[in-house]
């Protein structure tokens, strides 16, 4: 619910936020849109109000930078060095669109030539709410019109006695760890300056008074779609009120802005939910597969990925030999990863040179993949086309195509550079190689990569509209995922950016799934797929079993608990089988099979986040669609004395009774424990709970189970 305020006597407007929370009926709303506006409660009091302090702006949807404001800008535009908008009233317009409902408001600076829309837009059948924001040089004014500062939108969390925050923060091989805490007075800031979402930050926040959990208590989230650079600040003011304002770009970015020009930025959304955290990821995870993702109902295949069996070190032999294990296994899909490509025998070369290593595979890749599919398998390759080596012959063609600056250094990460995105050129170049390989090849998959942040963003032939790069880099390497959608519509693409550096909402438009951690491990899995869940569906997270020892943390774990972590998304084998014994590969082959069975519950169901912190108490994941209960059930740690026993279901059917199909106890019958063919009720499951013997007080350590219950009928 919205409020437009006209001040006649400064000749301004300011559009506020006066309601966001559950969805009221008419007669509701009504009496909403009556209570007080501005900066008044319901009781009619107003916060407290100084000649230092203008407490109403927290709740405008976009405070811009001018007049009685103080607070965190979320537009900021100079016009011939004048920084500050006085904006009027010109439009409200209501219509629908595509399945949901917009409302534009435009507004117009009142001297000069500026024009500002605030789009937003409402579903049906969501309950996420998407605003974003478009600024135009109007008119034929020669003005230079210049923007610091463009956020999509700003969002008031309504009044609490407290406010308490939810947020992830990491590193390469720990993105996604969950990150808690009372929310300070201040502004609290999470950013990326490396042209890409980054792995320690991820462009969401919940927000709730402290005594929200897993399952009751109202929270407001926050989400912006936007894989480069980006900032989000939540603002908590002394007297009352916090808001939270987020966009792409950073500090230090300019955009100029050509008379009849506009700058349109990406959609930030916003869902609430009265079911705790686990209502409000639910309440996510719906709208992604309802109006975010390109193929929400496919089912994702089980695939393996060649990297960590042979490396750069890519051979028809090699290649042959893990898909007969991967075939026997079950898999459905094969990977060839880095190596495949040029001469690159390590990573400091070749990027950008997309043809068959001619050493190592003479005969190119046609005949290979005809072998990997006459054993049932589907195929798919690796790619990096953001990137390119100095020792390439595209380098060295186009060493202008790279992002660099006048006068300054080009620096390596990974003894690579960045090629401009921004460039048409470099744009088409990239749909052109990567169409026709898709084609040539009958290619089923892509994995997309990025591995390295932006440094030297510039375009120096752009002069003073070089800031640009920061925006058109991604929004062309959307243009092109989204070509090869449209010209390939079977191709699935996961994402990819080093592990975990491009996830948001705004790469799952145009991508199957994405790459969470390079970290495999499978306790520090939990942890990250932990963190990933709050926002992302598990139809999006790519999971794989690799070896014991793992390479990343040497730690050795049960390839059971490997494959039941990996089972919790999209499963995938990324192990050498060529080092798995006989027993290694039939149970693999098991755990597939079962995989398998249960496989669209867990990627199209409802999650629910049961038992103790994962990767480091008894936990559970569990999921529902119809009339199949999935739960996945760990205990990284056999000796744990405390924690939870007994594991209460949630989401059944009150009156229902449930049979136990798979992971139940064969032996002697233990309290609690289900036992194979059992039936119980939905009642009893909820209101008391089994006794998984994963979470067993005394045991090994890496315990875990995946039991499935089916609703039987009436």
């Amino acid at each position: 619910m919205l409020e437009i305020e006209t001040d006649p006597q400064r000749d301004e407007v300011t559009v506020r936020q006066k309601y966001w929370g559950p969805r009221l009926s008419s007669s509701a709303a009504r009496e909403a849109a009556a209570l007080p506006a501005g900066s008044a409660t319901p009781s009619g009091a107003r916060r407290h109000v100084t000649s230092f302090s203008q407490p109403a702006e927290i709740e405008e949807l976009l405070p811009v930078d001018g007049g009685l404001r103080w607070g965190v800008p979320a537009l900021q535009v100079s016009v011939d060095g004048i920084r500050s908008l006085e904006l009027r009233f010109v439009s409200a317009d209501a219509y629908p669109e595509n399945g949901s409902d917009r409302l534009d408001i435009t507004l117009q600076d009142r001297v000069f030539p500026v024009e500002v829309v605030l789009s937003m837009r409402v579903f049906a059948d969501s309950d996420a709410i998407e605003r974003w924001a478009t600024v135009r040089h109007h008119g034929g004014s020669d003005a230079t019109v210049e923007i610091t500062r463009l956020d999509s939108g700003s969002w008031f969390i309504p009044d609490a006695a407290d406010y308490h925050y939810r947020a992830v923060f990491g590193a390469w091989a720990e993105e996604n760890q969950l990150q808690r805490g009372r929310l300070p007075v201040g502004e609290l800031v999470f950013t990326s300056r490396q042209g890409i979402t980054g792995h320690h930050a991820n462009p969401w926040i919940m927000i709730d008074d402290g005594s929200a959990d897993e399952r009751y208590g109202e929270v407001w989230s926050v989400a912006l779609a936007w894989s480069g650079s980006w900032r989000m600040t939540t603002t908590r003011r002394p007297e009352g009120g916090v808001a939270v304002t987020a966009g792409f770009g950073h500090d230090g970015v300019r955009w100029n802005l050509p008379p009849n020009s506009e700058i349109c930025s990406p959609a930030v959304l916003g869902v609430y939910s009265a079911a705790g955290t686990g209502g409000v990821s639910r309440a996510w995870h719906r709208h992604v597969r309802r109006h975010v993702l390109p193929a929400a109902d496919r089912d994702r295949p089980v695939l393996f990925n060649s990297w960590e069996a042979t490396g750069f070190t890519v051979t028809e032999a090699t290649q042959l030999k893990l898909a007969r294990r991967a075939a026997a296994m079950g898999v459905e899909l094969f990977v060839i990863d880095d190596g495949w490509f040029g001469k690159r025998d390590d990573d400091r070369s070749s990027l950008g040179d997309w043809r068959p290593h001619a050493l190592r595979l003479p005969n190119g890749l046609s005949d290979l993949f005809d072998d990997i599919r006459a054993l049932g398998l589907k195929v798919g390759l690796w790619v990096e086309p953001e990137g390119v080596s100095p020792d390439s012959d595209l380098y060295r063609a186009h060493p202008d195509w790279v992002l660099n600056l006048s006068h300054r250094r080009r620096d390596y990460k990974r003894h690579q550079l960045v090629l401009n995105f921004a460039r048409h050129d470099v744009r088409d170049w990239a749909f052109e190689w990567l169409d026709k390989l898709v084609t040539e090849l009958s290619l089923d998959y892509l994995k997309w990569d990025m591995n390295r942040p932006f440094t030297q963003a510039g375009w120096p032939e752009q002069e003073q509209a070089q800031d640009r790069v920061w925006i058109e880099h991604t929004r062309n390497v959307y243009s092109v995922l989204q070509q090869l959608r449209t010209r390939h519509p079977h191709l699935q693409i996961e994402g990819c950016a080093a592990g975990g550096g491009r996830l948001d909402l705004g790469i799952l438009r145009y991508t199957d799934q994405v790459w969470p951690s390079d970290n495999t491990d499978p306790v520090d899995r939990q942890t990250a797929q932990h963190g990933f869940s709050h926002i992302y569906p598990a139809s999006v997270m790519s999971a794989w079993v690799t070896d014991s020892p793992n390479a990343n943390v040497g730690r050795h774990t049960p390839l059971r608990y490997r494959f039941h972590v990996a089972m919790a998304g999209v499963l995938g084998i990324g192990g050498d089988l060529a080092t798995w014994s006989p027993a290694e590969l039939e149970e693999a082959g098991t755990l597939i099979a079962q995989y398998k069975t249960v496989r669209r519950t867990i990627q199209h169901g409802s999650q629910y986040r049961l038992g103790g912190r994962p990767g480091a108490l008894p936990s559970a994941v569990q999921y529902v669609l119809n009339d199949q209960v999935v739960v996945l059930v760990y205990n990284p740690h056999g000796n744990v004395k405390s924690g939870p026993r007994w594991l209460r279901l949630t989401a059944l059917d009150h009156n229902a009774t449930y049979e136990v199909t798979t992971g139940g106890d064969t032996g002697d019958c233990v309290p609690g424990r289900l036992a194979n063919g059992s039936r119980w009720h939905g009642s009893t499951l909820m209101a008391v709970g089994i006794r998984p013997a994963a979470w067993e007080p005394i045991g090994e350590d890496y315990r875990s189970d995946l039991i499935v219950l089916q609703k039987l009928p009436d």
